[in-house]
């Protein structure tokens, strides 16, 4: 009658936290509904992150610094998708950037969402071929990748290159991932965490190409027709000034949207009036840009016409600023014009995807489970686009949490 005490207890507290996590994600729709329209980024002080009760159980939404400071304790928060490199848009150069990239893993997955990866011949470590001679035998996907996840099935991707020493994909260095051989996985423990590259990579960053209210944006990269870009200019501005801009920046193309601002002259906060109704782009949506304000260093290093020193400039006046941090204007002033007009191309100010990694428990810290869901806000409302439960990674809460669980019996302070 205790076995069955115990065990009916452990069920219930286990029904609870599943309870609780379903609030979490429910609650996380609510915050991007309220903060986050028309690609902007929910500020941390818009909502709560960090152990919200749901009756007799708690979760949490464990998050990424984009400033990547060290911490012994994870970090909470909704998590941005365009921090990210887009597996199904980098180019071979950036993917062989990451931390940890091999050039025939970076060839591997240009060839499995394209068919043609860094040759063309039957001997191509990246072709059919190759998948032929394996057992069971496959072949190249050759279509745009799903989820990340899917990057198991690429040949060479091995599970230290994907996960790291971060195996339970928490981005924080956990007692068993800095112990060396004691414990799984193998580090080398020096104290510092190498995640793997599934961190610094995604599937879901897109905006669309229109504006809030359905209708196309005014694509700037046209020096022919600019009657367009007069009449937003005249709206929000006035008409003076859009005449003044446009004698500025006369019959100019531009590749970029971060080109155009840094040769129209405008002011920052005339900028921050139109910058999410223009474009350089065609087509419905663009995908892949990469969002300036929340990249972390190491996915600005991979960048065009950003190094590591210049990453680390951009991180660096982020942290200086970041209550300013709501256009990409800022960046002509941190980084010269030719850098600024070779990584343009590939950088938004903008985002509409968003990940939460929720992990809830009930009481005494028991009937824990972990779930990372992936938000689509590019139609307006948030639409719940990707699913996965992550409990079989392990704890994810660090130290404090279970020790707060354990001091308190029940409850968490």
């Amino acid at each position: 009658m205790s076995s069955e005490l115990r065990a009916a207890d452990n069920r219930v507290d286990a029904a609870a936290a599943r309870q609780a996590l379903e609030g979490g994600i429910r609650y996380m729709e609510h915050v991007l509904a309220l903060y986050g329209t028309n690609g902007t980024l929910p500020l941390s002080t818009d909502y709560k992150a960090e152990g919200l009760p749901v009756g007799d159980a708690y979760f949490w939404v464990i998050g990424r610094d984009p400033d990547e400071k060290p911490t012994k304790d994870p970090f909470f928060g909704l998590v941005d998708e365009s921090s990210k490199l887009n597996l199904n848009t980098a180019r071979l150069g950036t993917l062989e950037g990451l931390p940890g990239m091999t050039p025939d893993l970076a060839a591997a997955i240009v060839s499995w969402r394209t068919g043609s990866g860094s040759g063309t011949t039957s001997n191509d470590a990246t072709g059919d071929n190759t998948y032929a001679q394996l057992t069971p035998p496959r072949r190249n996907k050759h279509a745009p990748f799903e989820s990340v996840d899917e990057l198991r099935l690429v040949y060479g991707a091995t599970l230290d290159l994907l996960f790291g020493e971060d195996t339970n994909r928490n981005g924080v260095l956990d007692l068993n991932e800095d112990d060396g051989d004691q414990t799984a996985p193998h580090d080398d423990q020096n104290g510092q965490l190498s995640p793997g590259i599934l961190e610094y990579v995604t599937v879901y960053s897109a905006q669309p190409n229109t504006r809030s209210d359905g209708s196309p944006r005014i694509n700037v990269s046209n020096p022919l027709n600019r009657s367009g870009l007069f009449q937003l200019l005249s709206r929000n501005l006035n008409a003076d000034r859009a005449r003044e801009i446009l004698g500025t920046i006369q019959g100019r193309p531009f590749s970029s949207v971060a080109e155009f601002y840094a040769i129209s002259r405008m002011t920052a906060d005339e900028f921050a009036k139109i910058h999410t109704d223009v474009t350089v782009a065609t087509g419905t949506t663009v995908r892949g840009l990469v969002n300036i304000n929340t990249a972390s260093e190491t996915v600005l290093t991979c960048l065009p016409g950003l190094d590591t020193a210049k990453a680390a400039t951009i991180v660096a006046y982020r942290l200086a600023h970041s209550n300013s941090l709501t256009t990409l204007a800022w960046l002509k002033d941190v980084i010269p014009f030719d850098n600024l007009r070779a990584v343009g191309p590939y950088i938004t100010d903008q985002s509409y995807q968003f990940s939460a990694d929720i992990a809830a428990v009930a009481r005494s810290g028991r009937g824990y489970c972990r779930q990372r869901v992936v938000f689509d806000l590019s139609k307006g409302t948030p639409r719940l686009v990707y699913r996965q439960d992550l409990t079989a990674s392990g704890w994810a809460l660090g130290a404090n949490v279970r020790q707060s669980f354990k001091t308190t019996k029940g409850t968490w302070q």
